[in-house]
């Protein structure tokens, strides 16, 4: 059996054509000529059939995607002697077609090596994200010759394009919202507001614009290669990229996997338009009826935000008994108390068993102790997470060890069990967090360079930037529980806060743990306005080893948010005066 790769033909004078369906998925068996992907031009719609017959193996577009000829649409698992419409030459060319043969599983490693290449690079790195071309700006700053292989248009990858950023620029517009309507009951009143979708989205893709145009230039100051592509490893020390003009092979000494994850989907759910993931939510799709969030975590959570905010009846279906899974409950509770109050319905320890597309809608059945009869919505969107992208570029062929949910172990150097081979970000390990993936690039960057670096995964904040805003960083109070760790635990209400209080939302506290002999923090969490940038401080305290004492003496602005973080180490110094505590 031999794997092909099927691309987007030669389709005229076209460039960035938008994908509107896909129209296979992987475990489908196809024929040469079943349409794979349907794309549409300002002049027409069109099909683009398969090439090639087989079992598709991956699926590497979505709708809503840009391609052009040389696009890669899927990869085919074909029985050997099935028949192609047009097989890859032995010799490879820049372009091999409309077909491109990769190596097979099977070849040897002495003849994977001895494959020709065309071009060479110090430092190879694998993925643009936050990750990638943090490792790739920094090993060019310490002397490296870094080639940076990237399978989007623009770099900054799903953070800066799909994710972090347009979602916060969104998320800001809902507060926005949120806080004139709270307003009008203290005696300002701005009206309803007047939404102009066309006009918001632009304003997000030009924030977005602007950070994406900002790389291009950092990547233009330090002299780093940028190559466009899907890649793939052939070699321990060779990687192929599939571009829009063909296949080239790139040779390497060193290299840094920052490849990332993709939203995790739901199995056996329909291909339905209406059915969108958290990509597809972000370019604000226009409906008036009901929508329903799958997925009780950050992701589903800020955009169900977005959606109250521009007036949507919203719901949400978890799984898991909490909201926020992994978070310590007593910070999810400001949240689910507020969110309750405003959306359609919260159902807790509960799945969708399915979905039937209909005229009127999408009716969805659930099931679970508490789960209700069917019900119809006009949206549904899956946000249940996200799963990396490991067992999709080949990495067995260079001897590099993956686990079948794809994440790729490595050390505290980042390196892999093939030493020249580093992997971070997503596709490492969870968290699945940007600002971790950027921390684990420079240590990786700086261990190839030759330094002496290791990262510390001790203190990487998680801040779901929801309304209330929830954070926490270090040993949270879930985890010390179970694993018996003994800890001490500082609290501070915010209702006790003159800051909060002017805001109007005293709703969240700000909690401390700490290690009972040395009195050291060990970790802490906030709920409430602006707790993702609050969180900050306590892990930098976390860091540095700071003791109670350290934050209760240090003088904090009044009237300030940051004072409650000063209070809860107060409340376990016996110091705090704000409140009054019982002595024990």
């Amino acid at each position: 059996m031999s794997r092909v790769d099927l691309l987007i033909p030669d389709i005229g004078n076209f460039s960035d054509v938008a994908v509107v369906d896909v129209l296979v998925k992987p475990g489908d068996v196809v024929d040469i000529d079943s349409p794979l992907v349907t794309l549409e031009t300002d002049k027409a719609s069109m099909d683009v059939p398969a090439t090639a017959a087989g079992t598709i193996a991956e699926v590497l577009l979505r709708r809503g995607d840009k391609v052009s000829k040389g696009s890669l649409i899927a990869r085919v698992d074909m029985a050997t002697g099935a028949p192609a419409a047009s097989a890859a030459p032995a010799a490879r060319p820049e372009s091999a077609g409309d077909t491109v043969r990769m190596p097979s599983a099977g070849a040897g490693a002495g003849d994977r090596a001895a494959q020709e290449f065309n071009r060479s690079t110090q430092l190879l790195v694998l993925g643009a994200g936050p990750g990638g071309y943090t490792a790739a700006f920094r090993a060019a700053d310490l002397g490296l010759r870094v080639t940076l292989v990237e399978r989007w248009q623009e770099l900054g990858g799903v953070c800066l394009n799909v994710g972090c950023i347009p979602s916060k620029a969104l998320l800001h517009a809902a507060r926005v919202i949120e806080d004139a309507h709270e307003m009008a009951g203290r005696g300002i009143g701005f009206g309803a507001p007047r939404i102009d979708l066309p006009r918001l989205r632009a304003w997000k893709s030009s924030v977005v614009a602007k950070l994406t145009g900002g790389l291009k230039v950092l990547v233009k100051q330090r002299k780093v290669e940028v190559v466009r592509g899907v890649g793939r490893f052939v070699s321990a020390n060779v990687l192929e990229v599939m571009g829009a003009s063909g296949s080239q092979r790139i040779r390497f000494d060193q290299c840094i996997i920052a490849a990332g994850s993709e939203p995790a989907r739901l199995p056996g759910l329909p291909q339905d338009p209406r059915i969108f993931d958290s990509t597809d939510a972000l370019e604000l799709p226009e409906f008036s009826g009901g929508l329903l969030v799958v997925g009780g975590g950050s992701i589903g959570l800020e955009m169900a935000c977005v959606f109250d905010a521009l007036g949507s009846r919203v719901s949400v279906v978890e799984l898991t008994a909490q909201l926020m899974p992994g978070c310590d409950p007593d910070l999810v509770r400001p949240l689910e108390r507020r969110i309750r109050a405003r959306y359609q319905q919260i159902l807790l320890g509960t799945s969708v068993a399915g979905i039937e597309p209909e005229s009127a809608g999408l009716r969805v059945s659930f099931a679970g102790e508490k789960a209700p009869p069917p019900q119809t919505f006009e949206r549904v969107l899956v946000a249940v997470g996200r799963v990396p992208n490991g067992n999709t570029l080949g990495v067995e062929l260079a001897g590099v060890k993956v686990s079948e949910r794809g994440f790729i172990p490595v050390d505290r150097q980042m390196r892999t069990n093939v030493p020249h081979i580093f992997a971070i970000g997503d596709i490492a390990a969870p968290p699945l967090l940007a600002h971790k993936a950027m921390h684990e690039g420079k240590v990786a960057a700086e261990v190839a360079a030759g330094h002496k670096r290791a990262a510390d995964w001790r203190v990487i904040p998680s801040v779901a930037y929801t309304d209330p805003e929830i954070a926490w960083v270090g040993l949270t109070e879930s985890d010390a529980r179970a694993s018996g760790t003994a800890f001490r635990k500082g609290a501070f209400p915010w209702v006790a806060n003159g800051r909060s209080l002017s805001l109007g939302r005293e709703e969240g506290f700000t909690k401390l743990l700490f290690d009972p002999d040395n009195h050291r923090v060990l970790g802490g969490g906030i709920v409430g306005s602006n707790a993702g940038e609050l969180i900050s401080e306590i892990a930098l305290a976390v860091e540095a080893g700071c003791d109670a004492a350290d934050i209760g003496l240090t003088i904090h602005p009044h009237p300030t948010l940051t004072e409650t973080v000063a209070g809860a180490a107060e409340a376990v110094e016996g110091t705090l005066t704000d409140l009054y505590l019982p002595k024990r």
